[in-house]
């Protein structure tokens, strides 16, 4: 199974590392990004988290040649506290590639694709107790039908948990893929991509995560910190957008003040669009079609 970094060169340039510096990759995945970061680093370190041992066991093959970094194992929304406990109180950038791994993807038994008969399962920590299984065979209409409806904006949310409801209880994959199937008939690519991303992003309560961790993150950046974050899907871009242009406004009293003349804001977005993959790295790699690269730094 192999694994395609995305936007890799890309998230290097705007991370700006300084070889000294302090780094952390909360999306270890297939350590594509991590192994470039360390190759910037002259003396500096790398903390790298993931809560998947599969991807564990992958990194530590992909970064067998360096000795300048740490896995830690664990949801990257303990950032803070895993650091302290390393006695780490500022860092010099962190990236976040929100993407899941070609071989979450692929491997067929963790539940994530659409496209082949397994089990409902979709947790990204597989210690974890909530699958999708017991989602889809145990919550209440209206929670199925808000999930579906927020985490995936699926329109026919609603005729999508009634049936499921209906046809309790559900075992695998293609039990919701043929549900999606007769609801969604006429929609244009596949019918039931919009109902797994929901799934996907409850089982594994990833926006609440990634709201706290850009909070956590800001406060830990040291001067000239940078924060890059490579998104996947609207809902995603639409809470770093959002942060990012909380963060870097100025204080509205202060702003009114006629004596100040810069910005008093301690962040500046320094992308000012999304910064996209290439036409060569779409050609290489179809699964970076949707990524979104966006870039905070800390005054």
């Amino acid at each position: 199974m192999k694994h395609i970094t995305v936007l890799k060169e890309e998230a290097i340039q705007y991370l700006a590392i300084k070889p000294q510096g302090i780094y952390v990759d909360g999306t270890l995945g297939g350590a594509g990004h991590s192994k470039r970061i360390l190759e910037e680093l002259k003396g500096g370190f790398l903390y790298a988290f993931d809560q998947d041992q599969f991807a564990i066991d992958y990194a530590k093959e992909v970064l067998k040649d360096f000795d300048h970094y740490e896995i830690i194992k664990s949801n990257f929304r303990y950032l803070k506290d895993e650091l302290e406990k390393r006695h780490v109180k500022g860092i010099d950038g962190l990236l976040l590639d929100l993407g899941l791994s070609s071989f979450q993807i692929d491997d067929v038994s963790r539940g994530f694709t659409y496209l082949k008969e397994t089990s409902l399962d979709m947790r990204m920590d597989q210690h974890q107790r909530l699958t999708a299984e017991e989602i889809v065979n145990t919550y209440e209409l209206d929670e199925l039908a808000r999930i579906f409806y927020v985490y995936g904006e699926e329109k026919n949310a609603y005729k999508i948990a009634r049936r499921i409801i209906d046809a309790r209880p559900l075992r695998t994959t293609m039990d919701v893929v043929n549900i999606c199937d007769q609801v969604n008939y006429k929609e244009k690519g596949h019918s039931a991509k919009r109902v797994f991303q929901a799934l996907r992003i409850a089982v594994n309560d990833e926006l609440t995560v990634l709201e706290e961790v850009l909070k956590d993150a800001v406060d830990l950046l040291n001067p000239d910190g940078r924060l890059v974050v490579i998104t996947f899907h609207s809902l995603e871009d639409r809470i770093v957008k959002h942060f990012f242009r909380d963060e870097s406004e100025e204080d509205p009293v202060l702003k009114r003040l006629p004596v100040l003349t810069q910005n008093t804001s301690k962040t500046e977005v320094i992308t000012r669009k999304p910064i996209y993959p290439s036409e060569k790295e779409l050609l290489e790699n179809s699964r970076s079609k949707s990524a979104k690269l966006r870039a905070l730094r800390r005054r």
